[in-house]
């Protein structure tokens, strides 16, 4: 496995802090996928904003058919994520 350097929440300052702060308040910790781009706060943030417009935009699929769809793909792509 790929070693990726990581800013944790303890270390974390400025945009990235607020950043993994949200996390914490979305899903009470920071999740690997979220940890991995904390060396780069911009890209962590339009991460999370495209997952948001993609989970929670207006869509023709239902957030139950969205969730569906991002578990089989991950499972597919046997993603531990």
């Amino acid at each position: 496995m790929a070693w990726i350097e990581e800013i944790t929440r303890e270390r974390a300052t400025g945009l990235l802090k607020v950043e993994l702060d949200k996390a914490v308040e979305r899903a009470g910790r920071v999740w690997n996928i979220v940890q991995v781009m904390s060396v780069n706060p911009l890209v962590l943030q339009a991460s999370i904003g495209l997952y948001g417009a993609i989970m929670f935009g207006r869509s023709a699929l239902t957030r139950f058919q969205r969730e569906l769809l991002a578990t089989i793909v991950s499972a597919e792509l046997k993603c531990r994520y």
